[in-house]
């Protein structure tokens, strides 16, 4: 009964509004069932007196910039309505309890036995979502927030190993949370900024879980909608929100999971950073920003000689990268014709050819066996060809194993999952769809 009332609670047409907007139309129905069971696997005691929050963080996909932030480099992505849903309650005892649906509940005390913060990394903690947790919370309190306790009961719909950033998601989530709970004005109820909750979530990824991971996903899934990230000042990047929805062209975005395993990639992933800035460092420089392609080419005997052909391959792919992405935002600026997205559509194919002939991330060298990335690249161009269509593909995301992303015509989305999943399993075909909101609290 009790969760009946909390339920009525909600405003049904305004619900009904923003979750249309958020999942699409006709899906308010299922997405509301997944709300009332967030909240009654919440219940508690205290729960009869209200104070129930609603909150949602989506996941990300790469659009183009493979492997160009990590060099100060330019990126285009865009939130997804795959997201991470949550009902929020506020505590008063510091203890931030986070409960999500098919994983083990965590509870992190704030406090130490004497009720002072306890913020810094716990190394018994480290890789795991209860470094995330602690590392949020430390950020907000050195940059002078408020942080307290609350309890999460969430469902993902971003599936881990998916490319499309859980990690992230998880973390705006939080920031939102606190931001949220503790230090919105009631007046204006202004809170952070979407890239001050970005960048918290990066730096208790960075310092507190232990990965090395750059901003672009944190910042896709905080602002939400498509936006265009121009990291030359990595403690200020740029960010541009632009208005593009490749359904207004009769178009679905999926990403395709092939099924490879991330584990034991780490050294792949490592290399493609290390081996761009030992090119910038021939010159002096710290990072392939500082340089221009021409500069690189006038002295490529020298470089392959001192650093290998794939270094060197490597650089010329984030040069060609970070135009292409100038090229993808200029032509999706301004009123959008049809022309202009068979060029968009053009740009994506030549980042997934880069991708796959210079960045080399399609497979692992320490595993040749498996190179199903390129064949799914293999198959979906076959079936462009045999349809007569014109599509797009690309590696999505880190590469070596895991998805691939592409753009294909609504009326052959069904063919196209066919042909998919004969070769990697029912279900490896997801279709994405952009949404405008990041991570924020529903006003229901």
């Amino acid at each position: 009964m009790i969760i009946n009332e909390l339920m009525v609670k909600f405003n049904l047409k305004k619900a009904i509004d923003i979750l249309n907007n958020l999942y699409g139309e006709n899906q308010s129905g299922v997405i509301r069932n997944r709300y009332k069971t967030l909240i009654s696997n919440l219940f508690t005691d205290d729960l009869q007196q209200g104070n129930l929050r609603v909150f949602s963080a989506p996941g990300r996909t790469e659009l183009a910039g493979n492997h160009t932030d990590h060099n100060q480099g330019k990126v285009l992505a865009a939130a997804v309505q795959l997201d991470y849903a949550a009902i929020v309650q506020k505590r008063n005892d510091n203890v931030i309890f986070f409960r999500s649906t098919g994983f083990t509940d965590i509870s992190v005390k704030l406090t130490d036995e004497s009720s002072k913060l306890d913020l810094e990394p716990q190394p018994e903690e480290t890789g795991k979502t209860e470094a995330l947790i602690r590392g949020i919370a430390s950020e907000f309190h050195r940059r002078g927030y408020k942080v307290g306790g609350f309890t999460v009961n969430s469902s993902s719909a971003v599936l881990p190993g998916s490319g499309l950033s859980s990690s992230a998601a998880v973390e705006v989530l939080f920031g939102r949370i606190i931001s949220s709970l503790y230090n919105e004005d009631e007046n204006n109820k202004s809170g952070l900024n979407a890239l001050e909750i970005a960048q918290i979530g990066q730096i208790a990824e960075n310092k507190f879980f232990g990965k090395p991971c750059g901003l672009m996903d944190q910042i896709a899934c905080s602002f939400g909608g498509v936006v265009a990230i121009d990291f030359k000042d990595t403690a200020n990047p740029i960010v541009n929100q632009i208005d593009f929805n490749p359904s207004a062209f009769g178009y679905t975005l999926c990403v395709v999971n092939t099924g490879g395993s991330h584990a034991n990639l780490t050294a792949d992933y490592a290399s493609i950073p290390t081996e761009m800035k030992s090119i910038a460092s021939f010159f002096g420089k710290s990072v392939l920003r500082e340089l221009d392609k021409n500069t690189v080419i006038d002295l490529s005997v020298k470089l392959k000689k001192e650093f290998g052909e794939r270094a060197f391959q490597r650089a010329i792919h984030f040069f060609e990268e970070n135009a292409r992405v100038d090229a993808m935002v200029e032509t999706l600026s301004g009123t959008l014709k049809h022309e202009a997205f068979n060029q968009y559509l053009d740009l994506v194919n030549e980042s997934g050819n880069s991708s796959q002939h210079l960045l080399q991330n399609i497979f692992s060298p320490g595993n040749p066996e498996n190179q199903s990335l390129g064949t799914a690249l293999a198959l979906t161009k076959d079936f462009f060809r045999d349809q007569n269509i014109r599509g797009a593909c690309r590696v999505h995301g880190g590469g070596f194993a895991g998805t691939i992303q592409t753009y294909i015509p609504k009326d052959a989305i069904g063919a196209y999952r066919a042909c998919m999943e004969d070769s990697f399993g029912a279900g490896c075909v997801t279709e994405l769809r952009i949404r405008s909101a990041g991570a924020f609290e529903l006003d229901l």
